[in-house]
């Protein structure tokens, strides 16, 4: 894990000098005033996660050394298939973790902290909460350490793979044509981020978009529908970062507590965020079934 230390250390002091930048231009070119007290969450967040680094990551993904060791080939990248393999491989299984991150509560109270913000910047990229790396996410990328690639190829291949993103939260670069087809870019990336009901659960590739395109998730950015960042619910979030990290978990745990079935249990755990046992929650379909019967409503 060594190397990918120090590249996280190179890389570093350039996003956060990139974040800092945009956030000057911005707050000195825009009428709508920078979120300064955001950027300050984003960082206090980055530390966080930088200090819970000090716990050997196998405390978090003991499987990975387990598969590792019980692997079907051994993989090398000194050959262009293996690279191949990598890449698409990551993208495929980033695709399954991200989309799970979203439409399973147990992985989105976590997930929920980089969705946080309403604005829509650099400063968003690296605030990715505390908690995930603890709540089995790695177990979404152990089938690639059971092709034969060790698991700091794995990681360093995922931190490349979230490195590239930080570039598309962006709410200034424009469509880029037919880049649009093949990669995740910033007009689609806004998509993902964005809480109106016709956006909600899209667009979860990492580099690329084509398995959103395969799987049916892939929705473009409208010129008629502009982007409304943050979370559902609050539609105003936090900026305190113990809050965003620890308030969705105290959450779960008191509808654990009130839940009166086994399947309640499940629900609560394993269902769609916003899942409540009278029906009556808000969840994605549910918020877009609503909105549906609104505008339907409206035009009659």
């Amino acid at each position: 894990m060594q190397s990918l230390a120090i590249l996280y250390l190179v890389i570093l002091p350039l996003v956060l000098l990139a974040a800092l930048g945009e956030g000057i231009w911005q707050s000195r070119t825009r009428a709508e005033a920078y979120d300064w007290k955001s950027w300050a969450c984003s960082l206090a967040d980055l530390a966080g996660r930088r200090l819970l680094a000090f716990i050997p990551y196998t405390l978090a993904a003991p499987w990975l050394v387990w598969v590792y060791e019980h692997r079907l080939f051994t993989q090398s990248l000194d050959n262009v298939w293996s690279v191949l393999l990598l890449f698409v491989g990551l993208e495929f299984f980033y695709y399954w973790f991200h989309r799970a991150s979203h439409t399973v509560r147990w992985f989105w109270s976590s997930h929920s902290v980089h969705h946080s913000p309403n604005q829509f910047n650099f400063a968003m990229a690296y605030r990715l909460g505390w908690i995930g790396r603890f709540t089995g996410t790695s177990l979404f990328f152990a089938p690639l350490v059971l092709l034969g690639f060790t698991p700091e190829t794995v990681l360093t291949a995922l931190f490349l793979n979230l490195l590239y993103q930080f570039w598309i939260h962006a709410d200034w670069i424009p469509k880029l044509g037919w880049l649009e087809h093949v990669f995740n870019t910033p007009s689609a990336h806004r998509v993902h981020h964005a809480r109106n009901p016709e956006y909600l659960d899209a667009n979860f590739g990492g580099v690329l978009i084509v398995f959103d395109r395969l799987f049916g998730t892939y929705v473009p950015e409208r010129e008629d529908l502009p982007c409304d960042f943050g979370l559902v619910s609050p539609k105003v979030s936090s900026r305190n970062p113990i809050v965003l990290n620890f308030g969705p978990w105290v959450g779960l745990a008191k509808d654990l507590a009130s839940a009166r079935s086994a399947r309640e249990v499940w629900m609560y755990l394993f269902g769609p965020p916003g899942w409540r046992a009278t029906g009556k929650g808000l969840t994605s379909a549910e918020l877009r079934k609503a909105h549906l019967l609104q505008t339907q409503e409206a035009m009659t």
